[in-house]
């Protein structure tokens, strides 16, 4: 594929999350109890999830026909293609439901096993991140790039959090007693495509998580590269996308970040 079809498809693409992120703030603050199904520890589904991933596969399929989909929700079915859409209608769930205002759509594109093209729209800043291979990271139209921290010490990073059991809560705990003394801080937003692209905007220096998938942070990826920073799964290789880990810097933090994750437990 072209830059120029990745960056037309890219602003289609864009326009359909606006117009679906429109749909999800009308229901902010609207969904009953008897909405909302359980999927196990911290894994919320609502009505919202649900219908917002209808929107975007259709309206992605009328953009890229030939394209399959992976999508958190399994509104369609996921099969085998060279073109295929990542979708995670409602990143961040749990803070919708509770109307924390840090929730997102987040949308990649993969061709061929790579990514291609990414957008992330946080609803309630109404800030539309978004990047394609080739063209550079984008906010609200403008161009972005990641931070020049180079010392922890001076840097702001993201760790996200599991749920509280099992060996990815221990291993979360220890990074937290790596990361806390020795930057200016860490958080969690609890919404890992937002988190991401943070560090595509150089708000966060660094971003680290485990036990993802896929939508979480395919689209989040692409931003960060084409941004100027680095991602990677937690042992430094490229399974940041299917591999359940993933760590995203400017580039010049990342390998304090792998040092640390070497070190964890079990």
């Amino acid at each position: 594929m072209t830059t120029k079809e990745l960056e037309n498809i890219t602003a289609q693409a864009l326009d359909l999350v606006k117009e679906v992120a429109g749909f999800i703030k009308e229901q902010l603050g609207q969904v009953a109890a008897a909405d909302i199904a359980d999927k196990g520890v911290n894994s919320l589904v609502s009505y919202v999830d649900r219908e917002s991933e209808k929107r975007l596969v259709a309206g992605l399929k009328k953009i890229s026909p030939q394209a399959v989909f992976l999508t958190e929700e399994e509104t369609v079915d996921t099969v085998v293609g060279d073109l295929k859409w990542i979708i995670d209608p409602l990143d961040g769930t749990t803070n919708f439901l509770h109307q924390v205002p840090v929730f997102a759509i987040s949308v990649g594109l993969e061709y061929r096993g790579t990514m291609v093209a990414g957008v992330v729209g946080e609803l309630m800043r109404e800030e539309y991140f978004y990047a394609w291979q080739g063209g550079g990271a984008h906010l609200n139209g403008q161009r972005i790039a990641v931070s020049a921290a180079d010392k922890l010490f001076d840097s702001c990073i993201c760790i996200g959090l599991p749920p509280a059991e099992g060996v990815l809560y221990q291993q979360t705990l220890h990074l937290l007693a790596e990361f806390l003394p020795v930057t200016r801080g860490v958080r969690n937003l609890g919404a890992a495509a937002v988190e991401a692209v943070y560090v595509a905007c150089g708000r966060f220096d660094a971003f680290m998580e485990q036990g993802l998938s896929p939508w979480d942070i395919a689209a989040g990826a692409i931003i960060v590269e084409e941004a100027g920073g680095k991602v990677t799964d937690i042992r430094g290789g490229q399974d940041q996308v299917y591999g359940r880990s993933f760590v995203a810097s400017n580039g010049r933090l990342h390998q304090a970040l792998l040092d640390a994750a070497g070190t964890l437990p079990g």
